[in-house]
């Protein structure tokens, strides 16, 4: 393992972003189902981030960074981009913290998660995905307001708030008496996997930490292999709209290429099959891209049988009409 110190974040930012998050966030447990056990020949549990406040992982790291921002300078307020989860972590944090949220979103994003970021209280400014840059538009909304740019995942106070998922994992296996052998956590940029491989490494050095991602949106998969920063190949569009990044952050990358083990991936098909199955077990919503991990390990991607694994449901901000269509 690298020294922690040349590290973007150490396990003592994840400690200081717990006690920030401590009056808001939710604490989510792990869960457990025998039906999953018996599939997969592990002892499994979940963490399930769909409880968390927005549905998704992103508030943690959102309210942490947005709670850095000195006094002083919340008066321009934040300015992000997203395809809808770091939307709403950042406009709710916005809104608990009363500052002004604008969120540059891609046009196809699914309706529901656009609506929500609304709700919030945040504007909402649409691009072209495939013709316009959303970091480019969003410096040029920030710069005239003297607005903060919240960045989606390259970002040392945002890892360290997605870190807080790991360390919540750690601390609870710690107590059930358990060492987990593998964790896997879905990756886009790679903000929530970087922040629980630094926290669960420190408490469980050997235990294996994997990437999870959408078949051929493969970026982690391909970096981690290779030793250094690699774009996918991916042509159009997965189901998995929240994990198309194309290409690991670097400070995210930083940490990842030196704590991860590898990366995994699923297809759509095993990841509407996940999606069902965490509705059919646990009664719980599961977005598509939420869900790429836990696909991973039922499609025997991942070599846990006889072994303890975590696996996070990272999200459950789907369209009603497209939940139904993967559960049916």
């Amino acid at each position: 393992m690298m020294d922690s110190v040349s590290f973007p974040i150490t396990a003592a930012d994840i400690d200081a972003a717990a006690d920030v998050l401590a009056p808001y966030a939710v604490r989510t447990p792990l869960l457990t189902s025998p039906a999953l056990d018996a599939a997969t020949g592990a002892r499994v549990f979940l963490k399930p981030e769909m409880l968390q406040r927005t549905g998704s992982f992103k508030f943690r790291g959102a309210f942490n960074k947005l709670s850095s921002i000195p006094q002083a300078a919340r008066g321009g307020g934040v300015v992000a981009f997203s395809s809808g989860n770091h939307a709403q972590g950042v406009a709710a944090a916005a809104q608990i913290l009363g500052m002004r949220a604008t969120i540059v979103m891609p046009a196809d994003a699914p309706a529901s998660k656009r609506e929500r970021t609304k709700g919030y209280g945040a504007e909402v400014v649409l691009y072209d995905r495939d013709r316009e840059d959303r970091e480019a538009i969003a410096r040029g909304i920030a710069g005239p307001r003297g607005a903060t740019l919240v960045p989606p995942y390259d970002d040392a106070k945002v890892i360290a708030g997605q870190g807080t998922v790991g360390r919540e994992i750690a601390a609870d296996l710690a107590a059930l008496g358990v060492t987990p052998d593998i964790v896997v956590a879905p990756a886009s940029g790679g903000g929530l996997v970087a922040g629980i491989a630094v926290a669960v490494t420190t408490r469980f050095p050997e235990a294996a930490v994997m990437s999870a991602e959408p078949e051929a949106f493969d970026d982690h998969a391909r970096s981690i292999a290779a030793g250094r920063r690699e774009p996918h190949k991916a042509e159009g569009r997965t189901i998995c709209d929240a994990l198309m990044a194309s290409i690991p952050g670097e400070l995210t990358f930083a940490i990842n290429q030196q704590l991860l083990t590898r990366g995994v991936t699923a297809s759509d098909a095993e990841v509407t099959k996940a999606v069902a199955l965490v509705f059919r077990e646990l009664k719980l919503v599961v977005e598509p891209g939420g869900a790429v991990a836990l696909a991973a390990l039922l499609a025997g991607r991942i070599d846990a049988r006889g072994k303890t694994i975590a696996i996070v449901l990272s999200g459950g901000n789907v369209d009603a009409d497209l939940f139904a269509k993967l559960i049916a």
